[in-house]
């Protein structure tokens, strides 16, 4: 049997027959996506258990296959213990730049749907179809031939809800996912649409741990109050359920049980934060060490801030230690910042402030109160460490001479127009932003990032994001996550693939139908 989606059964289309819907949503979710992403660039890992993520004992599953899934390994679960579970897994590192071009192509195909595209993670996005009812026919068929052009297009496939409110076809998405087998996916329904007028129907049997915001402590306080499905919590008078989870939460998940979202897609979000951590293999105890992972990740936080086109008010870093007691700690600047100079700068003089002898075993640096630039602090990122020198004139330290030649004070010399010059800074810093677009970030950076024999040991994006690896583990390397905290990301849990499995709030039997009508009620 073909694995490409195939016609749908909801019919002809017909725009004159008056039963366009007022608002019709897609949530699109990406099957297994970054092991579907390795397995058709290898095929000899189809029908196996395969899990991409961090290999090392501090490692995280990003994503697992169906087959893995079986066995009980979902993603955000520790490396280990998805070992345990299912000991014959293949364990691959994360391929952030592989999985985002192939976002890059999906996310095209949907905007040529519709220019009403939300993406939320590199696998899934919502899309706002109401407009396109009359050229393309109802929400299911337009749903059903968005599956076999992203299929036909990529060999990859996904899962498609369909219903009035972003919440309720995100939803719907889960009931069209496959199901996990020890020997492979069983077909889901490809499609899943709860049509306008029957959204109650759908939503009230669900589980009340369905409804966005019940996590395990509002659980408990609803159990206590007889709530197990969303009816019943719809059916609690407002003022009780405020009383028992606290006003604002009360009152969202009031809304949410009546299907009140008023939410649009949102093409283009506002991105609020732009930031990267990373994990150690090890515990780190030196300052000096935690200083160099301070430049690396400052710099990568620049060079994403110019690339947007925007600065930051302020900066903030974030310190988990050893025990997972974790702080934060923000500075709102004097100007807006862009360069690895003044955002490494403030993130060291926050780390001042830290007591970093427990050992270190996380260390971010994030920026956020992000506006477009106006002026930029304008200072070169290759002259990182100047300041820090002894004006001396000893040449300064190996370990802080720029990548592209040997620092001297008489660089130093030769660059202090600069100083005076922002137009020549920002000149620089352009220069060094467009030798990175063309042959790579590792081209060029702060000399204090240089290792042996002269290579860069800078920051990318989505390298080791999910955990240190098991060669990292035993070297003692740090892992240099690429995860994200702004809008297009959000963070770990937006980056891997859904689980689907724990994400469900009921059984996923019933007909495997490419599209699926919720049942209407009697």
């Amino acid at each position: 049997m073909s694995d490409r989606p195939q016609a749908t059964d909801a019919g002809p289309a017909d725009p004159d027959a008056g039963l366009r819907w007022p608002s019709a949503i897609l949530h699109v979710d990406m099957d297994a996506f970054f092991v579907a992403v390795e397995q058709r660039r290898d095929p000899s890992l189809r029908g196996r258990p395969v899990v991409v993520g961090g290999s090392g004992p501090r490692g995280v599953v990003a994503a697992a296959s169906y087959e893995a899934r079986a066995y009980g390994v979902h993603s955000a679960m520790p490396s280990v213990r998805a070992r345990r579970l299912c000991p014959q897994a293949l364990f691959l590192p994360a391929q952030h730049q592989l999985y985002a071009e192939a976002s890059a192509r999906i996310m095209a195909l949907f905007a040529e749907i519709t220019p009403l595209v939300e993406p939320l993670s590199l696998d899934e996005a919502f899309l706002d179809v109401t407009g396109a009812q009359r050229r393309l026919g109802p929400p299911a068929e337009i749903a059903g031939r968005l599956r076999r052009r992203v299929h036909d297009a990529e060999q990859l496939t996904c899962s498609v809800g369909v219903a009035t409110t972003k919440f309720l076809a995100k939803l719907a998405s889960e009931e069209a996912k496959p199901t996990p087998t020890p020997t492979g996916p069983r077909p889901g329904r490809g499609v899943f649409v709860v049509e306008p007028g029957h959204e109650l129907a759908f939503l009230h049997p669900l589980p009340v741990r369905a409804l966005w915001g019940v996590g395990p402590a509002t659980l408990s306080r609803l159990e206590r109050l007889g709530v197990a499905t969303v009816g019943d919590l719809a059916a609690l008078p407002l003022a009780a359920l405020v009383a028992a989870v606290g006003d604002a939460s009360g009152r969202h998940l009031y809304e949410l049980a009546h299907n009140r979202d008023p939410r649009a897609v949102e093409p283009d979000r506002e991105v609020k934060s732009i930031g990267h951590e990373e994990t150690f293999a090890a515990d780190r105890f030196d300052r000096a060490e935690l200083d160099r992972e301070l430049l690396r990740l400052g710099d990568a936080v620049a060079r994403r801030l110019r690339d947007a086109n925007v600065a930051a008010a302020t900066v903030t870093i974030k310190v988990r230690f050893g025990d997972f007691t974790t702080i934060t700690r923000s500075q709102r600047q004097p100007e807006p910042v862009d360069s690895a100079l003044a955002i490494t700068r403030a993130a060291r003089s926050l780390l001042d402030r830290v007591d970093v002898s427990p050992g270190v075993r996380l260390i971010g640096v994030s920026t956020s109160g992000l506006a477009p630039l106006d002026h930029r602090q304008l200072q070169l990122d290759l002259d990182l460490d100047l300041d820090r020198r002894p004006a001396a004139a000893a040449p300064p330290a190996a370990g802080d001479a720029p990548a592209v030649a040997a620092a001297s004070r008489a660089d130093q010399v030769r660059r202090a127009p600069l100083r005076r010059d922002p137009a020549a800074w920002q000149e620089a810093n352009d220069t060094v932003d467009a030798i990175r677009r063309r042959f790579g970030a590792a081209a060029i950076g702060p000399g204090a990032l240089a290792a042996a024999g002269g290579r860069l040991e800078v920051f990318q994006r989505g390298q080791r994001a999910w955990g240190p690896l098991a060669q990292d583990e035993h070297a003692g390397t740090a892992e240099h996550a690429g995860t994200a905290v702004d809008a297009d990301t959000a963070g770990p849990a937006a980056v891997t693939d859904a689980d689907e499995d724990l994400r469900r709030g009921r059984s996923r039997g019933g007909p495997r139908s490419e599209v699926h009508q919720a049942p209407r009620p009697r």
